[in-house]
């Protein structure tokens, strides 16, 4: 199963439609965070339409009552709060918005793979038996490169694609 991974989108939508093209052939899209405004969840709905999509929380979203509103009018969009666990194919998924958190996660050897943001800085590390994915940032505008993730459940690949 392929997933898009994407993170710290701060109201990009020029680059979220670019990221929703670059992951046409994902299955299942995951969000580290950081939508900030309820229009972005409009370009996550209509960008990802026909996949599955998990939302966590970052520290940047700060209308959780229109994006909660506007996320309900996506039957595939889930809004899981600040922390989610997930199982695609057979791999054990935890997803938040912060790096700390993740590596305390990673560390506990409960899950496959952890997916975060906040930092913007793209990571594919490993923490014993757990692969840590950081996609960087969709916004662009703190590191200068808008990056998205491409993971392969089936063989464990995950390949850093440019956003723009």
């Amino acid at each position: 199963m392929l997933v898009g991974i994407i993170s710290d989108i701060h109201d990009n939508i020029t680059n979220i439609r670019a990221a929703a093209r670059l992951l046409r052939s994902a299955e299942v899209i995951i969000c580290c965070g950081d939508l900030c405004s309820p229009f972005i969840v409009d370009e996550l709905g209509k960008g990802f339409a026909g996949k599955d999509i998990h939302v966590v929380f970052g520290n940047n979203d700060a209308d959780l009552f229109r994006i909660t509103l506007k996320a309900g009018g996506y039957g595939q969009m889930a809004l899981h709060g600040e922390f989610c666990e997930l199982e695609l194919d057979g791999k054990r998924f935890a997803v938040n918005h912060f790096d700390n958190i993740a590596r305390a996660l990673a560390k506990s050897d409960a899950y496959d793979v952890v997916c975060f943001g906040h930092n913007h800085q793209v990571e594919l590390s490993q923490a014993g038996a757990t692969r840590l994915i950081n996609p960087g940032e969709v916004f662009g505008g703190l590191t200068g490169k808008a990056t998205v993730v491409l993971y392969d459940t089936a063989t464990d690949d995950a390949t850093v694609l440019a956003v723009v």
